[in-house]
């Protein structure tokens, strides 16, 4: 049985939080650490709204589970103390202030929407962790020089929305695309209490922010096979997606030779392998899916005249991933020529560009965990996260901690309470020690 030398500690001394006109003043302030059975109380309070009766949780963004869920982290939030308000882009920020209110807070958060029959962990763990922090520093008396800021995204899910809106990289197109709610981005905003037309008032500037930082479940199985309790991640993955639609000819199954077949569903099988073939033969940790296809007419005796599908590639080379996505289009003009069909990518406005967390970040959230007792590993982030988007205005750090499995985005998706609590240990000690001004000495 795996036991952590957080759960075993007493008291660990830190210095004194600097008080304005006393900075050689210092104090032990006793060990904060958080509690791993109230966030997973709190984390199966949340999966209620949204439970799919297949096991997992439907929170989509937008929709009336997300509108619940919101509301339930919202009344968390006031609970808390904190002062709350919702963005023009949708996002949820709760306010604590601080004994230097004008300086420029630090952020922490992460995301409550989920996929369609997704987990309960995903994202959620960031913002209940996030609160566990308010309650923890609260419990201890303690106020820090800087405000703090607990930041829930609007629509992760469906593309990063609201920590795109947060840095203004959100396009008017972007706005009017349908997300999963079945509502436009625009529509979807308004009705979880944004102003999709004042959305230049939810951008923050870089020096706004001292820091932000995320903690997340790994959503995958590295952690957990290695033993280690808490990842420092490096870098999150840029994502570039494509609809591809493959124009063919729709014809009789039964009276159409095989030689005069333009059979649209053909060479999207072909362009399927491409795509795979592409990417597998590239050295490196890039990935390349096809994740959705959609065959017209659908019908058992007609040949198929029309394809619609997917691509996706991923990596942390935002120049690799254009090199793959020009060999893939290579391949796709031969089976264009081959099949006598016409293929076409339209890229999709959901790109997340790859970003390298802050090194100075890293280290801080690294020898915090080791002097928490805790092993540390540094590993990449294979998913997007709001992390990669608030790196461009901010010094940025995520947390990881261990996936029971490696599984995610799926019902079984699962993380122990006492892997909770190490994640939201390391967070809040991380955040103090920020407000004492660590990022500066670094």
């Amino acid at each position: 049985m795996r036991a952590y030398a957080l759960w075993t500690m007493g008291f660990l001394v830190l210095a004194a939080l600097s008080v304005p006109g006393a900075a050689s003043q210092r104090a032990s302030v006793p060990t904060l650490r958080a509690n791993g059975m109230r966030m997973q109380e709190r984390i199966l309070r949340l999966a209620e709204f949204g439970r799919d009766p297949r096991g997992g949780v439907s929170r989509v963004a937008f929709t009336e589970a997300d509108r619940q869920g919101r509301a339930y982290i919202i009344s968390l939030m006031r609970e808390l103390g904190l002062a709350v308000r919702i963005d023009p882009a949708g996002n949820i920020i709760g306010r604590r202030e601080g004994l230097e209110p004008q300086l420029p807070p630090i952020a922490f958060g992460s995301h409550i929407d989920s996929v369609p029959n997704g987990g309960r962990y995903d994202g959620v763990v960031g913002v209940i962790g996030a609160l566990e922090c308010i309650q923890v520093l609260t419990e201890h008396g303690i106020t820090t020089r800087h405000p703090l800021e607990v930041i829930v995204f609007a629509a992760e899910e469906g593309g990063l929305f609201g920590s795109r809106a947060m840095i203004g990289a959100v396009t008017p197109e972007a706005l009017d695309v349908v997300s999963q709610s079945g509502m436009t981005v625009r529509e979807g905003i308004r009705a979880i209490g944004g102003d999709p037309e004042r959305l230049a008032e939810a951008v923050r500037r870089p020096g706004e922010i001292t820091a932000f930082l995320e903690l997340h479940v790994e959503q995958g199985g590295t952690l957990e096979a290695e033993g280690v309790p808490i990842g420092v991640v490096e870098g999150i993955v840029g994502i570039n997606r494509w609809d591809v639609e493959i124009e063919g000819f729709a014809n009789h199954a039964g009276t159409t030779p095989m030689n005069q077949r333009r059979d649209a569903l053909v060479a999207a099988a072909e362009l399927i392998l491409a795509v795979n073939r592409v990417v597998t033969t590239v050295p490196g940790r890039q990935v390349g899916t096809v994740g959705r296809i959609e065959a017209e007419p659908g019908a058992i005796n007609v040949i198929p005249g029309r394809v619609r599908m997917s691509v996706e590639l991923r990596d942390l080379s935002a120049e690799k991933i254009e090199q793959l996505f020009e060999r893939i289009r290579e391949e796709a003009h031969a089976i264009e020529q081959r099949r006598g069909v016409t293929i076409t990518f339209t890229p999709i406005d959901a790109t997340a560009v790859p970003a390298l967390m802050d090194a100075r970040v890293r280290r801080l959230i690294a020898e915090t965990a080791q002097e928490l007792g805790l092993r540390v590993l540094s590993l990449p982030s294979g998913a997007g996260h709001d992390a990669q988007n608030m790196a461009r205005i901010a010094p940025t750090g995520m947390i990881f901690v261990p996936s029971v499995g490696g599984i995610s985005h799926a019902p079984q998706e699962y993380t122990r309470p006492e892997d909770l609590a190490n994640g939201a240990t390391v967070l809040v000690h991380t955040i103090v020690k920020i407000d004492r001004g660590a990022l500066s000495r670094k």
